[in-house]
């Protein structure tokens, strides 16, 4: 019954940002439905995949303690995905996750996102920034592996020569972000120095 009224609550669910923050409300209100919604996001063999990307964003943005007893779902999730429409939302909940667990300390994210999870997506993060991907993920990604790098020494050499490598091929914004992170990067270098 849950599964079949989420259901048509995203196939109602259109790209503006009240539709899917309506989807998102009815998901906080019925929490018991988040499994299904990440299920939703696995099946793209249907246009609901991406809306239900769009609304999974919202909802981690709200309430992110939902998502974490289920993160080794989202985590054979990310590789998977094959629409542009999904990977950014999950890129930015990725950002997310990584915000809580090395910048604000957030308790709840710290004791579920193990190093296994860490790991994964450090690999979808990097992925991201690789291949041919949209701005938005690509940024998310880099900001993610920027604070992923504060744990694992091998991680800001790597993001340094990728984001080296790619500057001149992208847009005037990609590169913007690009300068802030090297110069982050070169900052925590510094300070790791004896």
């Amino acid at each position: 019954m849950l599964r079949e009224a989420l259901e048509e609550t995203l196939n109602y669910a259109k790209a503006y940002r009240a539709s899917r923050q309506e989807a998102a409300d009815w998901v906080l209100k019925n929490p018991a439905s988040f499994e299904y919604l990440l299920k939703f996001c696995a099946d793209e063999s249907t246009d609901r995949s991406h809306k239900a990307a769009w609304v999974l964003e919202f909802v981690c943005k709200a309430r992110m303690e939902l998502l974490l007893p289920h993160l080794d779902l989202y985590y054979t999730i990310i590789p998977e995905l094959k629409k542009d429409q999904a990977k950014r939302p999950f890129a930015k909940i990725t950002e997310l996750l990584c915000l809580g667990y090395y910048k604000d300390i957030n308790d709840a994210v710290r004791s579920s996102l193990n190093r296994e999870h860490r790991e994964a997506l450090t690999a979808a993060c990097f992925d991201w920034v690789i291949n041919e991907e949209k701005v938005a993920c690509k940024a998310y990604s880099i900001q993610s592996l920027y604070y992923l790098g504060t744990e694992f020494d091998w991680v800001h050499p790597e993001l340094k020569m990728i984001l080296q490598e790619g500057y001149a091929n992208h847009s005037a914004a990609y590169k913007a972000r690009t300068r802030t992170f090297l110069a982050k990067i070169e900052k925590f270098q510094a300070g790791k120095r004896p």
